[in-house]
């Protein structure tokens, strides 16, 4: 039987709990995040597995998952096994492409994927992202500029956003 070793963990956004396979990070819940969480998501993309508790499978995820939002990281270098349909690992892998400190628009991406026409659909698989901050979908705003859903809410995206950019600032980088 497949194996699922999920964490739960405090950081300065509030706690998260993540998942892994053998495969890598599969599965990121924010703190208020909204639909059907964890056991929503396995029921659809891991049924089967039997889920563990365990820190210790999870030493990596959690220590790069840390970093990031104490401003010590900009990227992750980690295994993950995403799952979806091929429209949403398709956004999802566009989605992973944005640079630490840049936002895209929903309109964007759907034109990366070749799908000029489906930013809505683009909204869609943004939000059913299941590695939430490693694949960073706080960076995909509206075309109009303003910040439009996020599973952790918009205030946590835009405190992403915010950390982000004043890190690149520190940084000497122009946005």
């Amino acid at each position: 039987m497949d194996v699922m070793h999920t964490a739960d963990f405090e950081t300065p956004v509030g706690s998260i709990r993540i998942a892994s396979t053998d495969q890598g990070l599969a599965y990121v819940q924010l703190p208020h995040a909204n639909g059907r969480g964890f056991d929503g998501w396995r029921v659809r993309h891991a049924p089967g597995f039997e889920v563990k508790r365990g820190f210790e499978p999870n030493r990596v995820y959690v220590g790069q998952v840390l970093e990031f939002l104490e401003g010590k990281r900009d990227s992750f270098d980690l295994p993950i096994d995403l799952r979806g349909t091929p429209f949403q690992l398709a956004v999802l892998e566009e989605v992973k492409r944005i640079p630490f400190g840049e936002t895209r628009t929903y309109g964007e991406i759907a034109e990366a994927v070749g799908k000029p026409s489906a930013s809505r659909a683009v909204g869609a698989a943004n939000g059913a992202n299941p590695v939430s901050l490693v694949v960073p979908c706080h960076r995909v705003i509206a075309s109009n500029g303003h910040l439009q859903g996020y599973g952790g809410g918009l205030e946590l995206k835009a405190k992403l956003l915010a950390m982000e950019r004043s890190h690149c600032s520190r940084q000497g980088n122009l946005l």
